[in-house]
């Protein structure tokens, strides 16, 4: 009889709820909802969207400087979103540096590495939140000064939260109704099952087409044999051995069987 692994109970319900495994190609639409709103960085990122609308009252913008702000942090967001997943999330540059290596593996490779897993597919608070302020904030002060950046700051959150839902969606096991959505989610699981080197955006692939990163699996005729390690190998790992000593080892294999061949090794 497989035994049950180590340091992980069989019956996980008795544990908190973020104490447990989620996996979204388990999940209901309704246990996604419910899971995605008691999620600590959707609770933060609400309560910094909520205490930026308490400030601009005490430091408001007139009603047109307020909404350029709101636009402009919507029109911003996607190409910041679409550089930073490019470069520096795909960059073959942070798990070469020590003290980054696992800052690398925690906000990428381990979504990478098992792209269903929801406890890894939100962004780590430490990094999206002083991004979305330099992505957002300046463009919004500019405007109109200290509430056109929160105004934008908020949408810039409030964005995200769009994102980071839409996001776990594209994993979820299910069909969406709208053909804009199923759309979006071919391209994402592409992304994550077949080349990782394109579809760079989570809802918006108008940069990836602007850039030519953009593409349908029928364009790529071959799967890229780093779609789950992000080229991070044995054989670089010889040399930077940070993200290799921080996860146990490396896998490269569809994490579904990954996950059958543990349960028949077991």
């Amino acid at each position: 009889m497989p035994q049950p692994t180590a340091n992980v109970p069989d019956d996980q319900s008795r544990l908190p709820f973020w104490k447990r495994s989620h996996y979204l190609d388990r999940m209901t639409l309704g246990e996604l909802i419910s899971a995605y709103f008691q999620h600590y960085t959707i609770i933060s990122y609400l309560s910094v969207a909520a205490a930026c609308i308490v400030a601009f009252a005490f430091f408001p913008a007139s009603p047109w400087q307020t909404a350029a702000s709101v636009m402009a942090a919507i029109l911003i967001y996607p190409l910041v979103w679409h550089l930073l997943h490019q470069y520096i999330l795909h960059g073959q540059w942070m798990y070469k540096v020590r003290c980054l290596s696992s800052t690398w593996k925690r906000i990428h490779y381990d979504h990478h590495q098992d792209p269903n897993h929801l406890e890894v597919l939100f962004g780590g608070l430490y990094t999206t939140l002083p991004t979305i302020a330099v992505a957002t904030m300046p463009v919004g002060w500019l405007i109109g000064g200290a509430g056109g950046a929160l105004a934008a700051f908020a949408t810039g959150i409030l964005t995200t939260c769009y994102y980071e839902f839409m996001h776990c969606i594209q994993h979820l096991s299910f069909k969406p109704r709208w053909k804009w959505v199923q759309s979006m989610k071919q391209r994402h699981n592409e992304h994550h099952y077949f080349d990782e080197d394109g579809n760079f955006g989570i809802t918006n692939y108008a940069w990836d087409r602007i850039l030519g990163t953009y593409y349908e699996k029928k364009d790529r005729p071959t799967r890229s044999p780093t779609v789950f390690n992000l080229g991070y190998t044995e054989e670089v790992a010889v040399r930077y051995p940070w993200v290799k000593q921080l996860s146990g080892g490396i896998a490269s294999g569809h994490p579904r069987r990954r996950v059958q061949n543990t349960g028949s090794e077991a």
